[in-house]
């Protein structure tokens, strides 16, 4: 059978089983520099058109795993995958990559660094220059299109960037701590661009130390600290690590009910604490009720994604990523 039909029938089969297909996919990858080991064993799954972030603080090794995910360094052990590629190379064109270190010609106008970034992955000048000019308009920059990068704010430069990185029409975005040095708005911007790209079947990977953008957007996240990722998965199941917790006001202060409270059951003032149940809540209330126990509030609270990485990578991790997060507020 013909090598492209047959991925192709593959695909239309995982499809039809309500599988997605694996955007990038990495196993055991290895990297040490100068005998220091910057990346240790990592795994990662990113299915096509996820939104994926990598999260963790400065030095954790995301920008290192993210580079070898690319193929613009080698892993020392492990392999790694891009739509079924083990040359990612051999498919750059699929690919758009904004590097944290940001960098355009100063001198250059917009447009033309756009069609220039375009250029660097296939396209002809001319035509860069005519989807530059449709994605400027799009983010409202058209009146910056022939604009010198030194003459734009750093929000509208690195704008800019992120377009040259976008006008090939990628399959895969992969973006390096992009919210870094953007203030609110544009942040806001950015968010809303990943979303669309999502929509529009793209795979959106990006790296981040700030876990609130990687909460709100993410559908999977690699936790990484230390060059190791120890969770890989969806955010809501590393949100359920920790069990949800129930905060309760009773009329009754005592009673027999309160044997059916959990056994971490704490009173704080008014409020009993504990966590939620693996049975769910149903039959608890069935048991205060019954117990008359005057109900007056119930609350159920989830955990958040930091609560969770703080569970999974540690109170070091946690603090070093805290750190990060005000230095880049301070900025």
């Amino acid at each position: 059978m013909d090598m492209a039909v047959g991925d192709h029938t593959q695909r239309s089969n995982d499809l039809e089983r309500g599988i997605r297909p694996l955007a990038i996919e990495a196993r055991g990858l290895v990297k040490r520099f100068d005998g220091t080991l910057a990346v240790d064993g990592v795994d990662i799954s990113v299915p096509e058109g996820a939104i994926y972030g990598v999260l963790g603080p400065n030095g954790a090794g995301k920008t290192t795993t993210l580079r070898m995910l690319l193929g613009i360094i080698d892993p020392d052990a492990g392999v790694r995958k891009v739509f079924g590629h083990d040359r990612p190379h051999d498919i750059a064109r699929q690919i758009g990559y904004l590097p944290e270190e940001r960098g355009l010609y100063p001198s250059m106008k917009a447009i033309e660094a756009i069609a220039f970034m375009g250029a660097l992955r296939g396209l002809s000048l001319q035509e860069g220059r005519i989807r530059g000019m449709e994605l400027l308009e799009r983010h409202d920059l058209a009146h910056a299109a022939n604009r010198q990068i030194r003459q734009l704010s750093k929000g509208m430069a690195q704008t800019v960037q992120l377009l040259g990185t976008l006008v090939h029409r990628p399959r895969l975005v992969v973006l390096d701590e992009p919210f870094s040095g953007l203030d609110a708005i544009n942040q806001g911007k950015l968010e809303r661009m990943i979303r669309e790209l999502a929509s529009q079947g793209t795979t959106v990977i990006f790296s981040t130390h700030v876990i609130h953008h990687a909460e709100r957007l993410c559908e999977g996240v690699a936790i990484i600290a230390g060059g190791k990722v120890p969770y890989a998965g969806s955010v809501e199941t590393a949100r359920d690590r920790i069990p949800a917790q129930v905060r309760l006001e009773t009329r009754a202060r005592e009673g027999a009910w309160t044997a059916a409270l959990p056994a971490d059951s704490r009173r704080e003032g008014d409020f009993f604490h504990f966590s939620l149940p693996e049975s769910g809540i149903e039959p608890l209330l069935r048991q205060l009720i019954e117990g008359d126990a005057g109900i007056l509030s119930l609350s159920i609270e989830r955990a958040g994604l930091h609560d969770a990485f703080v569970h999974i990578a540690g109170e070091a991790a946690a603090r070093a990523l805290k750190a990060d997060a005000e230095a880049e507020l301070d900025r």
